[in-house]
């Protein structure tokens, strides 16, 4: 069961480091929080906050703000997204809410609905002072 879940995600994100799996049939209502990474095929009403990465498989629910290095959306996610590195939906993926990444990724087929804020880049500039 856990190699064909691991086959299916993202080569950025190595599952053998996913510390925490919310199943197909399992609801959790309330924050979810802590320092590793996680993947959430089953249901959460209420926020994850993680410094590591998350996953939300093509039976993952979230309704509630995300929080987290790295984020990858197949299922549904509505609520805010503030994600340090890369967020990317894929084909079956949707999220509905604003988010603030420093890059972003959409399949085609993929669903985003809200405001995106970037990291502007500014390689090769520096400011001059003038006397």
């Amino acid at each position: 069961m856990f190699d064909s879940m691991r086959k299916r995600v993202d080569d950025t994100v190595n599952t053998n480091d996913i510390e925490t799996i919310i199943g197909r049939n399992t609801c959790i209502t309330g924050q979810i929080s802590g320092g590793s990474n996680i993947r959430v095929d089953g249901r959460v009403d209420g926020g994850i906050d993680i410094s590591g990465n998350a996953v939300i498989g093509e039976t993952g629910i979230i309704n509630g703000d995300i929080k987290a290095a790295s984020l990858i959306v197949s299922g549904t996610v509505t609520g805010n997204a503030n994600v340090e590195g890369n967020l990317s939906i894929y084909a079956t993926g949707q999220l509905v809410g604003d988010i603030s990444v420093r890059s972003f990724n959409i399949a085609d087929g993929g669903v985003f609905k809200g405001r995106s804020d970037m990291e502007i880049k500014t390689v090769g500039f520096t400011p001059t002072e003038t006397e």
